[in-house]
Protein backbone atom coordinates (compact mmCIF):
# COMPACT_ATOMS: atom_id res chain seq x y z
CA UNK A 1 0.00 0.00 0.00
CA UNK A 2 1.71 3.47 -1.26
CA UNK A 3 2.05 5.95 1.84
CA UNK A 4 1.80 9.81 0.43
CA UNK A 5 2.94 12.18 2.93
CA UNK A 6 0.67 15.03 2.75
CA UNK A 7 1.86 18.82 1.96
CA UNK A 8 -1.14 21.46 2.21
CA UNK A 9 0.13 25.00 0.99
CA UNK A 10 -1.46 28.25 2.11
CA UNK A 11 0.66 31.61 1.36
CA UNK A 12 3.46 29.46 0.25
CA UNK A 13 3.64 27.95 3.79
CA UNK A 14 3.08 24.09 4.75
CA UNK A 15 0.36 23.64 6.85
CA UNK A 16 -2.14 22.14 8.53
CA UNK A 17 -6.07 22.42 8.81
CA UNK A 18 -8.59 21.02 11.76
CA UNK A 19 -11.07 19.16 9.18
CA UNK A 20 -10.17 22.14 6.38
CA UNK A 21 -11.29 25.02 9.00
CA UNK A 22 -8.96 27.43 7.81
CA UNK A 23 -9.51 29.54 10.85
CA UNK A 24 -7.99 26.38 12.58
CA UNK A 25 -4.62 26.58 11.38
CA UNK A 26 -1.42 25.20 11.94
CA UNK A 27 2.09 26.44 10.13
CA UNK A 28 4.73 23.54 10.26
CA UNK A 29 6.79 25.19 7.40
CA UNK A 30 7.76 28.29 5.48
CA UNK A 31 9.58 26.21 3.00
CA UNK A 32 7.55 23.57 1.60
CA UNK A 33 10.50 22.32 -0.67
CA UNK A 34 12.33 21.10 2.20
CA UNK A 35 9.65 19.36 3.48
CA UNK A 36 8.83 17.44 0.47
CA UNK A 37 12.86 16.95 0.78
CA UNK A 38 12.79 15.50 3.79
CA UNK A 39 9.73 13.22 3.06
CA UNK A 40 11.87 11.81 0.18
CA UNK A 41 15.07 11.30 2.00
CA UNK A 42 12.79 8.91 4.70
CA UNK A 43 11.53 6.53 2.08
CA UNK A 44 8.66 8.67 0.70
CA UNK A 45 8.08 7.25 -3.21
CA UNK A 46 5.32 9.68 -3.81
CA UNK A 47 3.66 13.00 -2.32
CA UNK A 48 0.38 14.39 -1.87
CA UNK A 49 0.03 17.95 -2.27
CA UNK A 50 -3.02 20.75 -1.95
CA UNK A 51 -3.13 24.35 -3.04
CA UNK A 52 -5.44 25.53 -0.12
CA UNK A 53 -5.60 28.79 -1.00
CA UNK A 54 -6.55 27.52 -4.71
CA UNK A 55 -9.20 25.02 -3.17
CA UNK A 56 -10.84 27.83 -1.28
CA UNK A 57 -10.78 30.58 -4.07
CA UNK A 58 -10.93 28.23 -7.39
CA UNK A 59 -7.91 29.52 -8.55
CA UNK A 60 -4.59 27.76 -8.61
CA UNK A 61 -2.69 30.15 -6.00
CA UNK A 62 0.48 28.57 -4.77
CA UNK A 63 2.44 27.96 -7.94
CA UNK A 64 5.79 29.35 -7.03
CA UNK A 65 5.72 26.86 -3.88
CA UNK A 66 4.82 23.87 -6.58
CA UNK A 67 7.56 24.75 -8.80
CA UNK A 68 10.26 24.91 -5.96
CA UNK A 69 9.20 21.15 -4.81
CA UNK A 70 9.12 20.10 -8.55
CA UNK A 71 12.86 20.99 -8.97
CA UNK A 72 13.65 19.77 -5.48
CA UNK A 73 12.88 16.22 -5.02
CA UNK A 74 13.29 13.25 -7.40
CA UNK A 75 9.93 11.74 -6.94
CA UNK A 76 6.47 12.51 -8.23
CA UNK A 77 3.59 13.84 -6.64
CA UNK A 78 -0.15 14.63 -7.19
CA UNK A 79 -1.58 18.14 -6.84
CA UNK A 80 -5.27 19.42 -5.91
CA UNK A 81 -6.76 22.17 -5.17
CA UNK A 82 -8.66 24.65 -7.62
CA UNK A 83 -8.07 23.02 -10.85
CA UNK A 84 -11.54 23.79 -12.67
CA UNK A 85 -10.61 24.72 -16.17
CA UNK A 86 -8.54 23.31 -18.80
CA UNK A 87 -5.91 26.49 -18.20
CA UNK A 88 -5.13 25.53 -14.87
CA UNK A 89 -4.61 21.46 -15.69
CA UNK A 90 -2.24 22.18 -18.17
CA UNK A 91 -0.15 24.94 -16.08
CA UNK A 92 -0.29 22.30 -13.26
CA UNK A 93 1.82 19.36 -15.74
CA UNK A 94 3.72 22.28 -16.67
CA UNK A 95 4.81 23.02 -13.71
CA UNK A 96 6.08 19.32 -12.87
CA UNK A 97 2.88 17.73 -11.47
CA UNK A 98 2.98 13.79 -11.80
CA UNK A 99 -0.99 13.37 -11.58
CA UNK A 100 -3.67 15.87 -10.98
CA UNK A 101 -7.07 15.59 -8.28
CA UNK A 102 -9.51 17.54 -9.92
CA UNK A 103 -13.04 17.79 -7.19
CA UNK A 104 -15.32 20.89 -7.75
CA UNK A 105 -15.24 19.77 -11.15
CA UNK A 106 -16.05 16.40 -11.85
CA UNK A 107 -19.10 17.57 -10.03
CA UNK A 108 -19.97 20.86 -11.90
CA UNK A 109 -18.15 19.73 -15.27
CA UNK A 110 -17.98 16.35 -16.03
CA UNK A 111 -18.12 17.22 -19.97
CA UNK A 112 -14.49 18.94 -19.54
CA UNK A 113 -13.54 15.82 -16.98
CA UNK A 114 -14.11 13.19 -19.78
CA UNK A 115 -12.08 15.53 -22.60
CA UNK A 116 -9.25 15.38 -19.66
CA UNK A 117 -9.81 11.68 -19.33
CA UNK A 118 -9.45 10.96 -22.81
CA UNK A 119 -6.40 13.18 -23.42
CA UNK A 120 -4.30 12.54 -19.96
CA UNK A 121 -5.74 9.20 -19.08
CA UNK A 122 -4.50 8.10 -15.13
CA UNK A 123 -2.65 11.15 -14.77
CA UNK A 124 -6.12 12.40 -14.03
CA UNK A 125 -7.80 11.51 -10.94
CA UNK A 126 -10.49 12.71 -8.85
CA UNK A 127 -11.19 13.78 -5.17
CA UNK A 128 -14.05 12.70 -3.40
CA UNK A 129 -14.53 14.86 -0.36
CA UNK A 130 -17.51 13.88 2.01
CA UNK A 131 -19.03 14.96 4.68
CA UNK A 132 -21.77 13.05 6.49
CA UNK A 133 -21.87 10.80 3.26
CA UNK A 134 -22.51 13.45 1.39
CA UNK A 135 -20.14 15.06 -1.38
CA UNK A 136 -18.51 18.76 -0.24
CA UNK A 137 -17.30 20.76 -3.65
CA UNK A 138 -15.77 24.74 -3.55
CA UNK A 139 -12.60 23.40 -0.74
CA UNK A 140 -15.34 21.98 1.39
CA UNK A 141 -17.43 24.94 2.09
CA UNK A 142 -20.56 23.77 -0.55
CA UNK A 143 -22.53 20.70 0.87
CA UNK A 144 -24.40 19.04 -1.55
CA UNK A 145 -27.10 16.10 -1.94
CA UNK A 146 -24.96 14.04 -3.89
CA UNK A 147 -23.94 10.84 -2.09
CA UNK A 148 -20.28 9.71 -2.37
CA UNK A 149 -21.33 6.42 -3.67
CA UNK A 150 -23.24 7.68 -6.70
CA UNK A 151 -20.35 9.52 -7.54
CA UNK A 152 -17.93 7.51 -7.61
CA UNK A 153 -20.43 4.98 -9.62
CA UNK A 154 -20.51 8.24 -12.34
CA UNK A 155 -16.50 8.79 -12.37
CA UNK A 156 -16.11 5.28 -13.08
CA UNK A 157 -18.44 5.60 -15.98
CA UNK A 158 -17.04 8.79 -17.20
CA UNK A 159 -13.19 6.62 -17.40
CA UNK A 160 -11.67 7.86 -14.10
CA UNK A 161 -9.36 5.21 -12.42
CA UNK A 162 -8.25 6.62 -9.29
CA UNK A 163 -10.15 8.73 -6.33
CA UNK A 164 -8.60 10.18 -3.51
CA UNK A 165 -11.56 9.66 -0.68
CA UNK A 166 -11.28 12.53 2.10
CA UNK A 167 -13.41 12.04 5.21
CA UNK A 168 -13.81 16.10 6.38
CA UNK A 169 -15.03 15.21 9.31
CA UNK A 170 -11.79 13.12 10.16
CA UNK A 171 -9.31 15.50 8.26
CA UNK A 172 -6.84 16.92 10.37
CA UNK A 173 -8.47 15.50 13.86
CA UNK A 174 -6.40 12.62 14.54
CA UNK A 175 -9.51 10.42 15.31
CA UNK A 176 -8.32 7.62 12.78
CA UNK A 177 -9.94 6.54 8.90
CA UNK A 178 -13.86 5.93 8.55
CA UNK A 179 -13.21 2.71 7.85
CA UNK A 180 -16.69 1.75 7.14
CA UNK A 181 -17.39 4.56 4.93
CA UNK A 182 -14.25 3.87 2.85
CA UNK A 183 -15.19 0.27 2.84
CA UNK A 184 -18.80 1.55 1.37
CA UNK A 185 -17.50 3.08 -1.21
CA UNK A 186 -14.63 1.01 -2.69
CA UNK A 187 -17.05 -1.92 -2.73
CA UNK A 188 -19.28 -0.22 -4.75
CA UNK A 189 -17.07 0.18 -8.00
CA UNK A 190 -13.91 -1.02 -9.16
CA UNK A 191 -11.79 2.30 -8.64
CA UNK A 192 -8.63 2.32 -6.99
CA UNK A 193 -8.56 4.39 -3.53
CA UNK A 194 -6.45 6.34 -1.85
CA UNK A 195 -7.79 6.92 1.76
CA UNK A 196 -7.21 10.42 3.37
CA UNK A 197 -8.77 12.08 6.82
CA UNK A 198 -7.94 10.96 10.14
CA UNK A 199 -4.95 8.87 10.50
CA UNK A 200 -3.54 9.50 14.06
CA UNK A 201 -1.25 6.13 14.18
CA UNK A 202 0.69 3.00 12.64
CA UNK A 203 -2.23 0.75 13.83
CA UNK A 204 -4.46 2.92 11.57
CA UNK A 205 -2.41 2.05 8.85
CA UNK A 206 -2.07 -1.56 9.40
CA UNK A 207 -5.99 -1.47 9.34
CA UNK A 208 -6.24 0.15 6.16
CA UNK A 209 -3.92 -2.70 4.80
CA UNK A 210 -5.92 -5.14 5.97
CA UNK A 211 -8.52 -3.57 3.89
CA UNK A 212 -6.57 -4.55 0.86
CA UNK A 213 -7.63 -7.87 1.00
CA UNK A 214 -10.95 -7.62 -0.41
CA UNK A 215 -10.93 -3.98 -1.83
CA UNK A 216 -8.77 -1.89 -4.13
CA UNK A 217 -7.06 0.32 -1.52
CA UNK A 218 -4.29 1.77 -3.34
CA UNK A 219 -3.00 3.98 -0.72
CA UNK A 220 -2.98 6.55 2.44
CA UNK A 221 -2.29 9.97 2.90
CA UNK A 222 -0.73 10.74 6.31
CA UNK A 223 -0.43 14.88 7.26
CA UNK A 224 -0.82 15.66 10.83
CA UNK A 225 0.30 12.70 12.46
CA UNK A 226 3.33 12.86 10.58
CA UNK A 227 4.12 16.57 11.72
CA UNK A 228 3.50 15.85 15.21
CA UNK A 229 5.81 12.99 15.79
CA UNK A 230 2.62 10.41 16.03
CA UNK A 231 3.37 8.33 13.50
CA UNK A 232 6.75 8.53 11.40
CA UNK A 233 7.27 7.35 7.96
CA UNK A 234 9.94 4.70 8.62
CA UNK A 235 7.59 2.61 10.24
CA UNK A 236 4.05 3.48 8.05
CA UNK A 237 6.81 2.17 5.23
CA UNK A 238 7.40 -0.78 6.89
CA UNK A 239 4.06 -1.90 7.60
CA UNK A 240 2.40 -0.68 4.31
CA UNK A 241 5.26 -3.29 2.54
CA UNK A 242 8.02 -1.79 0.75
CA UNK A 243 7.08 -3.24 -2.42
CA UNK A 244 3.83 -1.12 -2.64
CA UNK A 245 5.59 2.16 -2.27
CA UNK A 246 6.46 2.62 -5.96
CA UNK A 247 4.45 5.26 -6.95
Amino acid sequence: MLILPAIDLRRGCCVRLFRGNPEQETVYSQEPAQVARQWEELGAKYLHIVDLDGAFSGKTANGTAVERIASTINIPFQLGGGMRSRKAVEEAFQLGVSKVILGTMAVENPELLKELLEEHGERIIVGIDARNGKVAIGGWKEDTVLDVEELAQRLERLGVKEIVYTDINRDGTLRGPNLEAIKKVAQGTNLSLIASGGVSRVEDVIALKELQQNYRIKGVIIGKALYTGQVTLPEALAVAGANDNKG
